[in-house]
């Protein structure tokens, strides 16, 4: 455990008596008796090298910040450093080490072919007649205002009609509609985790689809610059 730890033990187990240093007299700081799991990690263990080379912990102790929070385990120097000095901790060591490398090699390849096919995958943006597509954005438009009273209380749903619509708000919700019939796309992410390796999958995804939109209904590029700009690099600032 860290310094801060020890000085909440009893005094049997943190209060060890300090150490005359033969060049100066001057005491040193007591020597931490135990350490905590961020502390082995510090040190290069994993939890799975814990688990097999150190087992149960010789001491739990009260999360000092929460109450209802798991015990903290803690481990006894003496026992950790004689486990590191060992040829099992080496190996085992050594084995951990190889199947990290591995799993980053694997998950960078996976990114790699995600990439590719995200950049070579077709994006079929349905062909819709103006009236057609209208209605039906704003049909989708209306059906998630219905869920607004679930979702943010006090919320009064307003539907919209073709009639009634401001062209930028049209606009807006053509695109939001075909960007909703556009999600299947998202099982290419599959696979790819929260890393940097999914958030560029997703940015290239992203453009893709805009991109597609715009070239189907070029009346609606102008939308989908405005809402590429705005989910990468925030609103703009008033």
């Amino acid at each position: 455990m860290t310094h801060d730890e020890a000085c909440q033990q009893d005094d049997q187990d943190d209060q060890a008596p300090a150490r005359q240093s033969p060049r100066d007299g001057i005491a040193a700081p007591p020597r931490d008796t135990h350490l905590s799991l961020a502390g082995l990690r510090a040190r290069g263990w994993t939890l799975r090298m814990v688990r097999q080379l150190l087992g149960e912990p010789d001491l739990l102790r009260a999360n000092p910040y929460f109450r209802t929070a798991p015990q903290t385990r803690l481990y006894r120097v003496e026992r950790v450093e004689a486990v590191e000095a060992s040829e099992e901790f080496r190996a085992v060591s050594a084995a951990s080490v190889r199947r990290s490398v591995a799993a980053k090699a694997a998950a960078q390849r996976r990114r790699r072919e995600v990439l590719a096919r995200i950049a070579a995958e077709p994006v079929d943006v349905p062909r819709l007649p103006p009236d057609r597509l209208a209605a039906a954005a704003v049909a989708h438009r209306n059906g998630r205002d219905e869920e607004g009273p679930h979702q943010r209380g006090g919320h009064a749903p307003g539907p919209a009609t073709v009639e009634s619509a401001e062209p930028e708000a049209l606009a807006r919700w053509k695109v939001d509609y075909l960007r909703h019939l556009l999600t299947r796309y998202d099982e290419l992410l599959d696979g790819l985790y929260g890393s940097t390796g999914r958030a560029a999958a997703e940015e290239l995804l992203r453009r893709r689809v805009y991109a597609a939109i715009s070239a189907v209904y070029p009346d609606l590029a102008r939308e989908c610059e405005r809402q590429l700009r705005e989910r990468e690099f925030g609103p703009p600032q008033l």
